[in-house]
């Protein structure tokens, strides 16, 4: 049944007068509206996209050479931009992903935001982030926190530049003005190059938890979730499948959530980040989920299908899943992917759904 019109009056002088009366008013009728308001499904503005690292990089790469880091800028980072939301550096309209790139002995001064944020490290190491006084090693592979408002800066101290990914909360604190920034330190407050963090040698002992930290926090308190660690977990899944255990999410798909070790739920009150690895030859089932995410490829190749488009991905490349739109992933050699969405705020809301090979 189409009902587009069926409750819409006849156009008279004094239907336009009352519409004049509204407009004057700041006020909005919801029957001219409710198809845009309250769709049958989501129509989200932000489109499926992919980013190629191998265009990506060059331009972070000529950003070093031509953008200084320092006060101002603050960061040599370049947000990826959604062709869907009209020219703003969001990759949906709850989450900022961008490349920085920092060279050989540079350092990015200290701030802090109200703004959660991470890293996730494609590729390279010698950078150290320094959240809140604690020097945090970045190496290929690892996911280091920055959550609200703590202080944190960057140094590089090796003769060799580094890139690596940024996320974060910007879209979703803009739109609901909750957004605080206060400059810190021109340098960063310790440039030791410790193996491991002090957050680290505190947390990251499977199953133990230190005495002297029993009161939960909204965030993770540690620092960099290791590649040797995540990789581990995934090995050990597809091992115990092959040794007929339910231990993948599908056949052939290994996946892990990184939690808050205070409360198990997710490192970020915001944010959700998780790590798929699929097999050679793997195909997932089309997905439809409500809220936003992003993959990034750590290894490997093979492609995703975005609303049936087929799109071949490679080391590094980047793409975004608006709300609602169908996804799915096939692997042609074994597929490393990085993923973050904003799940934690759809289900807070509760306005969590989702559909597998058209099925809810």
């Amino acid at each position: 049944m189409n009902t587009e019109n069926a409750m819409q009056p006849e156009d008279t002088p004094e239907l336009r007068r009352l519409y004049q009366g509204f407009s004057e008013h700041h006020l909005n009728p919801l029957w001219t509206q409710i198809g845009d308001l309250m769709p049958v499904h989501p129509r989200p503005k932000a489109v499926a996209h992919v980013w190629k690292w191998s265009e990506l990089y060059p331009l972070a790469q000529a950003s070093g050479d031509l953008v200084p880091v320092g006060r101002g800028g603050e960061r040599r980072a370049i947000g990826l931009a959604n062709p869907g939301l009209g020219g703003a550096a969001y990759i949906s309209p709850t989450l900022w992903c961008a490349i920085q790139y920092l060279g050989p002995r540079e350092t990015a001064p200290e701030h802090r935001h109200a703004q959660n944020a991470f890293r996730f490290v494609v590729e390279g190491e010698g950078v150290w982030t320094v959240v809140n006084g604690d020097p945090v090693r970045m190496s290929r592979g690892d996911l280091l926190l920055t959550p609200g408002w703590c202080f944190h800066g960057h140094h590089n101290d090796s003769d060799r530049p580094m890139a690596w990914i940024d996320g974060l909360d910007i879209p979703f604190s803009y739109q609901n003005d909750v957004g605080f920034f206060e400059f810190g330190a021109d340098r960063v407050t310790d440039d030791a190059t410790p193996r491991y963090s002090r957050g680290e040698r505190l947390w990251c002992h499977p199953g133990l938890r230190p005495l002297s930290q029993l009161q939960d926090s909204v965030a993770s308190p540690i620092g960099a979730y290791r590649w040797e660690f995540t990789d581990a977990a995934l090995t050990q899944q597809l091992l115990l499948e092959d040794e007929g255990q339910p231990a993948t999410v599908e056949q052939g798909h290994a996946a892990v959530r990184y939690v808050n070790p205070t409360n198990g739920g997710d490192v970020m009150p915001t944010i959700r980040a998780e790590f798929h690895r699929l097999r050679a030859g793997t195909e997932t089932p089309a997905r439809r989920e409500v809220g936003s995410c992003v993959f990034q490829v750590f290894d490997g190749q093979g492609a995703v299908r975005l609303d049936g488009a087929r799109k071949t991905l490679e080391k590094g490349d980047i793409f975004v899943v608006p709300s609602w739109v169908s996804w799915s992933l096939e692997a042609e050699t074994q597929f490393d992917l990085f993923r973050f969405s904003d799940a934690p705020i759809i289900e807070r809301l509760n306005f969590q759904r989702s559909m597998v090979d058209g099925r809810e």
